[in-house]
């Protein structure tokens, strides 16, 4: 069953601005957000038909222009900041099972200084994690750290990923020399497929991140502003790291078309020494084997015996001659 109620509604939670946090329903998000210091989180699922009235869309009082972005289809990480608040859209690896490495869910983010309302098309499992801190007490006391925290959690499942990537190249480079080509190669092909659609989404990211880092805003401490700094190098190591797997993937497959090519000119050059070898003692029977009058010891009892040791005889000759001007 889904995790959702049918407006959307995954989760709400109501922090009070001093590390404390309690969940809400929708009695409480239509009250409005909280004043002072706290602020609310309003977490929905994005849903592809929608019938009749909705919140998200008439009662959340948010610009039709942000409304578009938080339900676009497929956006790349990015974002803007506006007079009241800030629009963020992030990316992050699912480490959900029957979840694959390159699969990267978007969610966005309306962030306001006493609300917070994100969207998102699948679940997250940094975002679930986010939630089992919050329960073991561990609530952002401002909306600048709420979003430093959940990037930090978003950048720290890149590295899981990222790092399993980078150890099966490692694995790949020293497999290339020894391993059968028609199994290496679809492994290669794999891990420079991930590392590129990694890639694509991973480096927007860090200029969303830097981005809102320039928020001035009250609620965006300076600690806010040095981890969002930290999680986009992070992600820039990512970045390069992931160029990194992908040029030593395309290293590898060069040195697998070495490999194959030298194989190919290996087998060639044996076919070739065959037919040196073969050629003039197929042309010695072919005229031996004819069938008319006149071969010489044709009527001589030891005549097929002297042709067999004459060819037999070229035949070294030829081996020795091709070993010797290093053919064999």
């Amino acid at each position: 069953m889904p995790d959702y109620d049918k407006e959307g509604l995954v989760s709400a939670w109501s922090f009070d601005g001093a590390g404390g946090a309690r969940r809400i329903g929708w009695e409480d998000i239509l009250s409005g957000p909280p004043s002072g210091g706290g602020f609310d989180w309003i977490n929905l699922q994005q849903l592809e038909h929608r019938h009749g009235h909705n919140w998200l869309a008439d009662g959340s009082g948010i610009d039709p222009s942000i409304l578009e972005s938080l339900a676009a289809a497929e956006t790349r990480p990015r974002c803007a900041l506006f007079d009241n608040g800030a629009f963020l859209n992030l990316r992050g690896i699912n480490l959900m099972p029957y979840s694959l490495p390159d699969e990267m869910h978007s969610i966005r983010f309306w962030v306001e200084p006493h609300r917070i309302v994100s969207v998102r098309r699948r679940a997250l499992s940094a975002v679930g994690d986010f939630e089992d801190a919050i329960h073991r007490g561990r609530a952002p006391r401002t909306p600048g750290e709420f979003v430093a925290d959940l990037s930090m959690r978003l950048v720290d499942r890149m590295d899981t990923v990222i790092t399993a990537l980078a150890e099966q190249a490692d694995e790949l480079e020293e497999q290339v020399l020894s391993a059968t080509l028609s199994n290496l190669s679809p492994k290669v092909s794999e891990v420079r497929r991930v590392a590129i659609i990694l890639r694509r989404y991973i480096a927007p990211q860090r200029e969303a991140l830097n981005h809102f880092s320039l928020e001035d805003a009250e609620w965006l401490s300076p600690r806010d502003r040095n981890r969002l700094r930290e999680a986009a190098d992070r992600v820039t190591r990512f970045a390069e790291e992931l160029d990194s797997v992908r040029d030593r993937a395309a290293v590898i497959y060069d040195q697998m078309v070495e490999r194959r090519a030298e194989q190919m000119n290996r087998s060639m050059l044996v076919l070739a020494a065959v037919t040196v070898i073969f050629a003039p003692l197929t042309l010695i029977t072919g005229f031996m084997g004819m069938n008319v009058e006149g071969i010489p010891g044709a009527q001589d009892p030891n005549g097929f015996w002297a042709v067999t040791f004459f060819a037999g005889m070229l035949g070294v000759g030829l081996v020795a001659w091709l070993r010797m001007v290093r053919w064999l």
